[in-house]
C-alpha cells in the first residue's frame, strides 16, 4: 500500500475503531449503535431483508487499483444493491473487517469514509451499526445488510411469468469495460499494480473506471419497480445473461433478449454493474429508472433474439478469478 503512517498493528483494534467509528454513516433505524455486543434497530414493518456479501482482496478487489475508499464504497453498494432487488429499502449495515497488521489506520479510515458516501449518496439514512475487526494475510469485508419492506411484498426471482416485459433500470457493461482498461493498462504480465497508470487510465476513461471501481447501483428503483407491480427482480452483479438465467430457472420460463436494446456482448456477459433486471405485467407502466430490454417467453433458459444463448457469460469467482487477466 502507497499510505504512510502508522499501521492497525502499531496502535491495536481499540484505537483503530475509536478512529472508525466517527467516519461510520449513521442509519435512521438505529437504537443502540456500535460499542456494545450487538446493535439494536428498530423494525417498523415487523420483516426484515437480510443479505450478505464477503469482498476479498484478489478475486473482489486489487489494492493498488482500488484504494481503501473504493473498497469501502463497493463494499456498501454491492449490498445496497442487494436490498433493492427485492424491493426493499436498506436501513443498516454490520461490517466485518480482517487486514494485515501492516494495513496503514488512514486505509481502514478511507474504507470507513467510502462506506459513508456511497450510503449517504445511494440510500439516505442507511448506516453501520456494527461490526468486528480483526487481522489476516489480506484484506476481507464480511458485509451485512438490512432493509425494511415498508408495506410492500418482497419481489422474489420466482415471479415471472410468461409474457411479462423484461426491463433493466442502470448501466449495462460499463463495469467490465473499466475492469478490462484497468487490466490493460495498470497490471503488468505478473499482476503487479502501477498505480500511476491507474490514475492515468481512470482520467482517461473516468466513466468505466468508477463503474467498476465505484459503482452507482440505482438503489431507489427497486422499490419503484415493486411498486408498480414487478412479478420478477435481482441484482446484476454476475452479468446480465447469468443473472436473467438465475430467474428464468426460479420461474420456469425463459428469458428472451432484444440485443439491439442491449448493445454488445459486454452488456450480455460483463458483471459487477449492479443494475436491476425487472419483469413487470405486459399492462403495467412501466417505472422511468427502466428502459425494455426483453419478454418472458415459454421454455428455459436464455435468448438472444430468439435464439438461444449457450455462453455462459457473466462471473463466476470459482472460474474466472485470475491475478493477471480480467476475463
Amino acid at each position: 500500500m502507497s499510505e504512510t503512517g502508522p499501521t492497525i498493528g502499531d496502535v491495536g483494534e481499540g484505537a483503530t475503531l475509536a478512529r472508525i467509528f466517527p467516519l461510520l454513516p449513521e442509519s435512521r433505524r438505529t437504537v443502540l449503535g456500535p460499542g456494545d455486543d450487538c446493535a439494536i434497530i428498530a423494525v417498523p414493518d415487523g420483516r426484515v431483508a437480510v443479505t450478505t456479501d464477503l469482498l476479498i482482496e484478489g478475486p473482489d478487489f486489487r489494492i493498488g487499483l482500488s484504494t481503501g475508499y473504493d473498497v469501502g464504497w463497493k463494499a456498501c453498494a454491492t449490498n445496497l444493491a442487494d436490498i433493492a432487488a427485492m424491493g426493499g429499502t436498506p436501513t443498516s449495515l454490520v461490517v466485518g473487517l480482517a487486514a494485515p497488521a501492516d494495513t496503514t489506520v488512514r486505509f481502514v479510515e478511507d474504507i470507513a469514509r467510502g462506506f459513508h458516501d456511497a450510503a449517504t449518496a445511494l440510500a439516505p439514512g442507511c448506516g453501520v451499526v456494527g461490526g468486528d475487526l480483526s487481522t489476516a494475510p489480506i484484506v476481507m469485508l464480511a458485509v451485512t445488510a438490512l432493509g425494511e419492506c415498508d408495506g410492500v411484498e418482497p419481489v422474489t426471482r420466482s415471479g415471472a411469468s410468461i409474457g411479462n416485459v423484461v426491463a433493466v433500470a442502470g448501466q449495462l457493461g460499463l463495469a467490465k469495460r473499466g475492469l478490462d482498461i484497468l487490466f490493460d493498462r495498470a497490471v503488468d504480465s505478473d499482476g503487479n499494480v502501477d498505480p500511476a497508470a491507474v490514475a492515468e487510465a481512470w482520467a482517461a476513461h473516468p466513466i468505466e473506471v468508477s463503474a467498476q471501481l465505484r459503482p452507482e447501483p440505482p438503489i431507489g428503483a427497486g422499490r419503484v419497480a415493486a411498486l408498480a407491480g414487478a412479478t420478477a427482480m435481482m441484482d446484476v452483479s454476475d452479468g446480465l445473461v447469468l443473472d436473467a438465467r438465475r430467474i428464468a430457472t426460479a420461474s420456469g420460463v425463459a428469458i428472451d433478449f432484444d440485443l439491439a436494446s442491449i448493445g454488445d456482448i459486454d452488456a450480455l456477459t460483463g458483471g459487477e454493474d449492479h443494475a436491476m433486471l425487472a419483469c413487470f405485467p405486459v399492462n403495467a407502466t412501466i417505472p422511468s429508472e427502466f428502459r425494455v430490454i426483453g419478454r418472458v417467453a415459454p421454455g428455459e433458459g436464455v435468448l438472444v433474439d430468439g435464439v438461444v444463448f449457450d455462453a455462459r457469460g457473466g462471473w463466476d469467482p470459482f472460474a474466472d478469478y485470475s491475478a493477471t487477466s480480467s476475463q
